[in-house]
């Protein structure tokens, strides 16, 4: 969603917001602005990407050893210079940045301007400002106490800073949107995302729902909304580095992340047996299981609910996360639900999760970021072991995930060793994937490609799984329209789609070869091109993507040339393959 960023202690703000902004531009870069404390409180804020605003308006001009920042992926209110953050009150007393939904904010707003306070923007969060400014002006016992006034009529979702023109302190808050704080030599930096901290600190203290953090120079104070009443918080180091957040030598994080796969699919299967066992003895006394997940972790858990079935032979429901609040229904005490997520932070996945709780159904968590709100709602967690992953498109962390759900489905069938000895023998595999001449094989590909209109998927089983990923990757970063179809779905209607030149990309396993190589004989036969993704060349290809076969691991094996691909594309068409239109990292919204 948005990044959010703030400091308090004895450096100037400025750089380390910039930089901290800089992370984390990948959650949102439709805008952005910073403000700072000195005298009186600093802003300055505009429309564009980070490195354009800092040449169109003076950022590094604030002074101030407190300060918050803001990067915007527009929800309430159109990308312009009032609607991004932060925000102030009508004294210019205070400043805000959030992220999140405030679903009660045209309530609020309403009796604030029936109080005379004039809004300048059109998005949610400026209310909070201006309800904190209220609040200072009913009770006079200071800006820490009016803050947590004024979050207590907040209904919604929120990660938040606070800043006061009279106080040396900043009033952090959390529902349901990440925040976590990096406990530094030099001070205290909040920030969305750990990645953001990496640079200053590996010490930090994620916050819990209904936590607020009050940061004074010297110390942090944490206090329960709920209870009104000041508490302790534990902090954790994180595994990440910094360098492992950066691109070295790579021209885009895409790159650098498909790079890094041969590495990461070995670290997914690096799970506590004993986590492994919990779990599997919850998947065999369960009576329902789910898999539920949004985007690419949807496509993990389809291929899943396949690998499932044919390895262990066990039944799984496979539901996208924003549609399974319509089986609440289904779901009972017996009831085990996988939710996968990335970040753990994507707003459809937590409802779903609490849909399940409502029920009082199980729930393993499956995610890359260990202090996430999954990993806290969750019975037992099963981390991915990805590292940061910072383009917006997943890669790496999905081929984790169709590692970690075959380890289970390999586990319940009692042949978890021989899962993970496959495992580790694709690492040469993927290197070769990864390589400079498979590279240059689906750059000249894309230069094939990249002025088409339409690109078509087809599979079967598997196949028809890793079809849908590969759609997904190439019409989010190229823009280019690309649908996946069941194999046997062709003669059902989408032939018609089909004419002189049509690309039409045709993935092959020996356990489907006949039937999903007749199915692109009939696309041939309507002049469509077929690109074959294969281990074997055949003479219906106009173009063949070689990839070795790997059976129940051909979902990793044919998905990575086709991030390749997708990357490619991209480049071609002059676009920004790790921050696609529309698009940011994290969706923490319903």
């Amino acid at each position: 969603m948005c990044g959010i960023i703030g400091y308090i202690g004895r450096e100037e703000a400025t750089p380390i917001l910039l930089k901290g902004l800089k992370n984390l531009e990948y959650r949102g870069y439709d805008s952005v602005g910073m403000a700072t404390k000195s005298d009186r409180i600093n802003i300055c804020k505009g429309v564009g990407k980070i490195d354009r605003a800092i040449i169109d308006f003076d950022l590094t001009a604030l002074k101030g050893n407190i300060g918050i920042g803001h990067t915007r992926w527009a929800t309430h209110g159109v990308v312009s210079v009032a609607n991004a953050h932060p925000h102030t009150d009508c004294k210019k007393s205070v400043a805000i940045v959030h992220n999140g939904i405030i679903e009660n904010h045209q309530e609020i707003k309403e009796k604030l301007k029936a109080k005379g306070h004039i809004f300048s923007s059109d998005t949610d969060s400026e209310v909070i400002a201006h309800l904190i400014e209220e609040k200072l002006e009913q009770d006079r016992r200071g800006f820490e106490k009016a803050c947590m006034e004024a979050f207590k009529e907040l209904h919604g979702s929120y990660a938040l800073l606070a800043i006061s023109r009279d106080e040396n302190r900043i009033v952090a808050a959390r529902k349901d949107s990440p925040l976590v704080i990096g406990l530094a030599e030099s001070g205290t930096i909040f920030s969305s995302d750990v990645s953001a901290l990496l640079e200053w600190t590996r010490k930090v203290v994620y916050l819990q729902n209904y936590d607020v953090a009050v940061a004074c120079k010297k110390e942090v104070v944490f206090h329960s909304l709920m209870h009104d009443e000041q508490i302790s918080r534990e902090s954790d180091t994180v595994e990440w580095n910094a360098e492992q957040a950066r691109k070295g030598k790579f021209e885009h994080f895409m790159l650098k992340e498909i790079a890094e796969q041969a590495e990461t699919i070995c670290r997914a299967i690096q799970q506590d047996d004993t986590v492994v066992e919990r779990v599997l003895e919850e998947v065999k006394k369960a009576k329902g299981i789910f898999f539920v997940g949004c985007g690419s972790s949807y496509h993990a858990c389809l291929t899943g609910s396949y690998l499932f079935s044919k390895v262990a032979g066990v039944h799984v429901n496979v539901v996208v996360a924003s549609e399974f609040e319509n089986y609440e229904h289904f779901l009972t005490c017996d009831t085990l639900v996988f939710a996968v997520s990335q970040s753990g932070e994507t707003a459809d996945v937590l409802d779903a999760v609490r849909a399940a709780r409502r029920r009082g159904s199980r729930v393993i968590a499956i995610t890359n970021v260990i202090g996430s709100s999954l990993v806290r709602e969750g019975d037992e967690l099963l981390l991915m072991n990805s590292g940061p992953e910072i383009c917006v498109l997943s890669t790496k962390t999905y081929t984790s995930q169709l590692m970690l759900i075959s380890l289970l489905a390999y586990a319940l069938a009692g042949r978890k060793e021989e899962c993970s000895s496959l495992i580790k023998s694709l690492f040469l595999e993927v290197c070769n994937l990864t390589s400079k001449s498979m590279h240059e094989d689906l750059k000249m590909l894309a230069g094939l490609l990249y002025q088409k209109e339409h690109i078509y998927m087809i599979g079967r089983g598997l196949q028809f799984a890793t079809a849908r990923e590969a759609a997904l990757k190439i019409k989010e970063v190229s823009y280019i329209h690309t649908e996946a179809l069941a194999g046997g779905e062709l003669k059902h209607g989408p032939l018609a789609l089909i004419e002189e030149g049509t690309p039409v990309f045709a993935f092959v396993s020996e356990d489907n070869w006949d039937k999903t190589r007749s199915n692109a004989e009939e696309v041939r036969a309507r002049g469509g091109m077929v690109i074959g993704v294969s281990a074997r060349d055949d003479e219906v290809f106009d173009y063949w993507i070689r990839v070795p076969e790997c059976r129940d691991f051909n979902p990793v094996i044919q998905a990575i040339p086709m991030q390749l691909l997708a990357y490619e594309l991209a480049v071609k068409r002059e676009l920004d393959p790790d921050k696609p239109r529309n698009l940011a990292k994290c969706v923490t919204v319903l």
